[in-house]
């Protein structure tokens, strides 16, 4: 259910794979009945943290919001431009539904609601849900690109990123990790972990709270649940917790907050 950060990628081709295992990073929903976009073991020379080019027979691309198609190095949205054999055909009982949920967005073209980019080879980098894309500054920022890059601190097992209101910024990016073992929670390794991030992705990156926390919320397919996660940054009531493999981490997060959150600039 979410990207593959390239940390994790490494991780499992070196101590599971024995680094000859090859890891097929893909993209596709329960609605496309297949893969759509993957790299091809043996055939494909693969990239930590890609699902790289569409599959035989499958036609994927980047649009801006235009519609255009983005050249290599652009971002912006997951589309399909033609239609293959195990797709959706409609929603039972409402093929109105069917259409506004993946077909308006972009004419004739079927969007999910998942944002991409192109890198300079041309191959497919998934940057998460386009709900889960934060507006700071009128910058558009990957929640998955700023978890890797927590993700690539040795003291960072896993991240969760939102981006929460702000009266200065539009949104401002709050980050909930858990720590590796060995490390301790602290304002010194919280301050690290900022300026790690924004020596990675650029200072407009970088989040203005990090919160370590014991778990994160995610659902029984293991998909975070970011919008838990942003109910905690902007002290809001929490949504519906049913679907949490343990709802009590959302009570165990809550109950860690006040003392770790951190507002510096």
């Amino acid at each position: 259910g979410e990207p593959i950060n390239p940390e994790a990628w490494m991780w499992y081709r070196k101590n599971i794979g024995a680094d000859k295992c090859p890891i097929v990073d893909t993209w596709w929903q329960t609605e496309t009945g297949a893969m759509m976009i993957s790299p091809l073991p043996g055939v494909t020379e693969t990239k930590p943290g890609s699902a790289q080019r569409a599959l035989p027979g499958i036609s994927a691309t980047v649009v801006d919001d235009e519609a255009n198609e983005v050249p290599n190095g652009g971002g912006g949205y997951l589309v399909l431009t033609e239609p293959w054999p195990s797709m959706l055909r409609t929603i039972w009982g409402d093929d109105q539904r069917f259409i506004d949920t993946y077909w308006s967005r972009f004419e004739g073209k079927y969007f999910a609601g998942d944002g991409a980019k192109k890198d300079e080879d041309g191959d497919v980098w998934l940057l998460g849900r386009v709900d889960d894309v934060m507006l700071v500054s009128g910058h558009n920022i990957s929640t998955t690109e700023v978890e890797s890059a927590l993700v690539s601190h040795p003291s960072v097992a896993e991240a969760a990123v939102v981006g929460a209101a702000d009266e200065t910024t539009g949104q401002a990016i709050v980050a909930f990790v858990i720590l590796r073992g060995t490390a301790t929670a602290s304002d010194e390794l919280v301050a690290e972990l900022r300026n790690h991030v924004g020596a990675t992705l650029g200072p407009i990156a970088k989040p203005k709270r990090v919160l370590p926390v014991a778990e994160l919320p995610k659902t029984r397919s293991g998909k975070i649940m970011r919008r838990l996660l942003r109910d905690v940054a902007e002290n809001r009531e929490l949504g519906d917790v049913t679907t949490l493999t343990d709802s009590s981490v959302m009570d165990l997060i809550t109950t860690q907050l006040p003392a770790s959150s951190s507002d510096e600039d």
